[in-house]
Order: structure tokens, then C-alpha cells, then sequence
């Protein structure tokens, strides 16, 4: 036990040196070539020998850095509560519909509604309204879960229902798509590709709190995800309430992958990818070090993603849809062979 305590706390703090390493590189790197010296100079206060890379660097690489160290640690710890509530391993953050609820709510404001929404004599354009499309999708598609989890007691159904509800969400978009104008479909199609930089510096506070309070909840139901590893009933005869229990993490999932989604649009993979790469790591299903270890394994994995995809330069940035699969598709199939192995 004492061995299995110590190696958790080595791969605790290199995953936090480690983090810190890849934030850092994300401020350094970019588009833009900044020189070392001005980019710390930047960063503590004395300003860079240029304004315009002082504003980058405060305005634009600061920001995402945080954006891609939530995401990743948010989807990560959805992706780990949701497998361990379903004893799936196949069971992600957008498996119960709710990235198909958020993308379906974008699809409305930007195919439907031109990219504003009219509420009375309020109106709301640009990125906020896409974020109030989106948090009203995936609320709508919470709530339906929610429902349904008090119903069936079969958590296999729940994961079909929420296969079923991703495949309307699908149909609609592909509707909204056809009937929608050039423009229009050009900007769902760039949102869906998922973006770390979309969060600015007004919006980050907003973003940090609902991310903090989901990720709150999730370290706080490592006692009962402990639990539900040996079963329902074992889980019940420890005093674990299991309804509220699961409604908590539903809750708690559904917070964390619906602000990701509104701010970074369907980000895939992390979630389903990175909790298996964090038992791959400790050999271990107590989440009392699982759950530390898988959060900063999806911040690392997403800090890496947002460098990877300015690998370009100046020629643009690379779609972060188009990297997230080359690193958690290898990991799935490597599960899936393993599990076919052991049987």
C-alpha cells in the first residue's frame, strides 16, 4: 500500500511538472514568433519591446492556455465518472447526448437564426450567443437525462438513450445544414472543428467558476465512484445513495462538457480516451489517486493538442478536431484488444 502511495505521488508531481511545462510552451508558442525574453517579460509585468505582442500574449495566448487546461481536465474527470457510474469503458462525456445537444443549439443560432438571438428589446450576436445556444442545448438534453435516470434503473439504457438522442441532434444539424446559407454552414463547420482560443479574457472568469464548481463535484464523489466499483448493492450497503449519487454525477458531467462545449465547441476524445490512459499509468481503479491523476492527464493531453496545433506557424492553425483523434483513437482500440485478450 505504502508503494502504491509513493508511485502515485511521483506520477502526481511529474504530471504537475509537467503541465506547467506544456502552459508555459503554449504562452511561448504561436502564430507569431515572440522572443523568449519578451514573452517573460510579458508575463511579469515589465511589457514586451513590442504593444501588439504584449497583446497577444495577455489577450490571446494567456487565455487559451487556461481554456485548453480546463477542458482537458474537465472532459477528463467526466470521462472517468461516467465510466465508472456505467462500467462502461466505451462511456464518454458526449456518449449521453449532450455534445449533440450543445452542437444542435449552436446549429439553431448560427443556421436559423444568422448567429443572433432576439429576446424582447435584447438582442445577443457574435460568441454569445453561440455560448447561450449551446449552454441551451445541453441544458435541454441534462434535464432529459436527468428525467430518464430516475426511471431506468439499467444503466446500459441510459447510454442508449443518450446514443439515440446524438443521432437526432445529428439529423437536425444535417436539416439545418441544408436549408442554411454558405455563410452560415462555413461558421458551424469552423466552430465544430473545436478551438482552445475561442475564450476571451472578459469571458475567462465565467468559464474558470462553472469549471471549478464541476470539477468540485467531481472530486468530491471519489469516496462514492470508490463504491460503485464493487456494485450497486455492496455501494448501497456502504450507505451510498445511488440515485443521488448518479444524479450528482450526471450533473456534474453535464456542467463540465456543457461549458467546454459552448466556449470550445465538441472537443473529442479527451473524454473517452484520457481516463484509460490514467489507469494505464497508476495500474490502479481508486480513484482517491485515479481521479487527480486522470484530471491532470486530460490538462496535459489538451495543453499539448492546443501546441501541436500551431505547429504551422504562420500558415494558420490546425483544427483541433483534426489532432485529438490521432492521440485518443490509438487508445481506445488498444482497451478494446486488451479487454478481447483478457476474455
Amino acid at each position: 500500500m505504502r508503494a502504491d502511495r509513493k508511485k502515485a505521488f511521483f506520477i502526481t508531481v511529474t504530471l504537475v511538472a509537467a503541465t506547467l511545462l506544456l502552459f508555459f510552451l503554449n504562452i511561448c508558442l504561436g502564430t507569431v514568433h515572440i522572443p523568449f525574453k519578451d514573452v517573460i517579460a510579458s508575463l511579469t509585468g515589465s511589457g514586451a519591446s513590442r504593444e501588439s505582442w504584449d497583446f497577444i500574449i495577455r489577450e490571446s495566448r494567456l487565455p487559451s492556455a487556461i481554456t485548453a487546461l480546463l477542458a482537458g481536465a474537465s472532459l477528463a474527470a467526466s470521462g472517468l465518472m461516467l465510466q465508472t457510474a456505467f462500467r462502461n469503458p466505451l462511456a464518454g462525456p458526449d456518449i449521453l447526448g449532450i455534445n449533440g445537444g450543445a452542437g444542435l443549439g449552436v446549429a439553431l443560432v448560427m443556421l436559423l437564426f444568422g448567429g443572433n438571438l432576439t429576446m424582447g428589446n435584447l438582442t445577443l450576436g457574435g460568441s454569445l450567443s453561440v455560448i447561450v445556444g449551446a449552454f441551451a442545448g445541453a441544458l435541454a438534453v441534462t434535464a432529459l437525462v436527468l428525467v430518464l435516470s430516475s426511471k431506468l434503473k439499467n444503466p446500459v439504457m441510459l447510454l442508449i438513450v443518450g446514443i439515440m438522442v446524438s443521432y437526432l441532434a445529428s439529423a437536425m444539424i444535417s436539416l439545418l445544414n441544408f436549408f442554411s446559407t454558405a455563410e452560415g454552414v462555413h461558421s458551424y463547420t469552423m466552430w465544430g472543428m473545436g478551438n482552445f482560443g475561442g475564450v476571451s479574457l472578459g469571458q475567462l472568469p465565467l468559464y474558470c467558476i462553472v469549471s471549478a464548481v464541476g470539477l468540485f463535484i467531481a472530486v468530491s464523489l471519489i469516496k462514492p465512484l470508490n463504491a460503485l466499483l464493487l456494485g450497486d448493492m455492496y455501494a448501497e450497503n456502504l450507505g451510498i445513495n445511488i440515485i443521488r449519487t448518479r444524479n450528482w454525477l450526471l450533473l456534474s458531467t453535464s456542467l463540465l462538457v456543457a461549458i467546454i462545449t459552448a466556449f470550445c465547441g465538441p472537443v473529442s476524445f479527451i473524454g473517452l480516451a484520457v481516463p484509460h490512459i490514467g489507469r494505464m499509468i497508476l495500474r490502479s481503479s481508486d480513484h482517491r489517486s485515479l481521479m487527480p491523476v486522470t484530471i491532470l492527464c486530460g490538462a496535459v493531453i489538451a495543453l499539448l493538442c492546443n501546441v501541436l496545433s500551431s505547429i504551422p506557424g504562420d500558415r494558420g492553425l490546425i483544427p483541433l478536431n483534426a489532432i485529438t483523434p490521432a492521440i485518443g483513437a490509438p487508445v481506445i482500440l488498444y482497451v478494446l484488444l486488451n479487454q478481447r485478450h483478457n476474455h
